[in-house]
């Protein structure tokens, strides 16, 4: 099986957000569209997949919890190097012309407008940017990561009035499509999917 290569300037699309808000659920639905509406393929990264068991053997060898992913210590000693790991795949790929989807909260990139500027990422400046953030109120939220029970979420529930002051909205952009997950709604994804293929 050969890989599709887009004749033109190579994609980056994110699904980005904070926790339990859909977004990995989202960006696999996505998946299928947009390779039907470009007619391309895409490598897709999800950051939970790519660095959570390697996570979580650090977070175990260092503070005997393999589940931390919001505490002071993560944020300080593992959070960022996990980004940069995860980018530079993106980088790698985009530069040999193969489009790629990123699916993680990215709220700080986002928020410093990093994740707007290919040569901040070192990528082709040619790449094409668009995110999909996907909101969802934080009762929501935390209803859905407390029935989900994945214990990567514990220290979230746990310290939630720390953790929800995090909970920031992204900076307005043109690059950025929100995308309300409370009730699904195919229209809304419909139109978010053309806005991220255009």
């Amino acid at each position: 099986m050969t890989c599709k290569l887009s004749p033109f300037a190579p994609r980056l699309i994110l699904f980005a957000g904070h926790a339990g808000t859909g977004k990995s659920t989202l960006a696999k639905k996505a998946l299928p569209l947009i390779i039907e509406k470009t007619g391309e393929d895409f490598f897709f990264l999800d950051k939970d997949t790519v660095y959570g068991a390697f996570s979580a053997h650090v977070m175990a060898l260092t503070t005997n919890d393999p589940h931390d992913r919001d505490s002071p210590y993560y944020l300080k000693n593992l959070r960022d190097w996990e980004y940069s790991g995860l980018i530079a795949i993106a980088q790698e790929n985009l530069q040999l012309g193969v489009n790629v989807i990123l699916v993680g909260p990215f709220s700080s990139e986002i928020q410093s407008g990093r994740m707007f500027k290919p040569e901040a990422l070192g990528i082709p400046l040619e790449t094409q940017i668009k995110v999909a953030w996907i909101d969802l109120n934080q009762d929501e939220a935390k209803h859905r990561m407390e029935k989900r029970a994945d214990p990567r979420d514990q220290w979230k529930l746990n310290h939630w009035e720390q953790y929800s002051q995090r909970r920031i909205d992204p900076p307005q952009h043109a690059l950025i499509q929100r995308f309300d997950n409370l009730h699904f709604d195919p229209s809304n994804f419909e139109d978010l999917i053309d806005y991220l293929v255009s």
